[in-house]
C-alpha cells in the first residue's frame, strides 16, 4: 500500500467517523464497538 492510498483511506475513515458523530450522535460507532466486543468474546470461546 502506498502512502497516497493510506492517506486517502485515513481521510475517508476520519470523515465517516466525524459524520457519524455529528449526524447520528455516534450511535453507529457504539453499535459497531459492542458488536466487535461480542465477536471477540465469541472467538475467545473457541480458542
Amino acid at each position: 500500500m502506498t502512502d497516497k492510498i493510506a492517506l486517502w483511506l485515513a481521510a475517508i475513515v476520519t470523515v465517516l467517523v466525524l459524520a457519524d458523530i455529528f449526524l447520528n450522535h455516534g450511535y453507529a460507532l457504539l453499535f459497531l464497538g459492542r458488536e466487535i466486543a461480542d465477536l471477540v468474546q465469541y472467538v475467545a470461546f473457541w480458542r
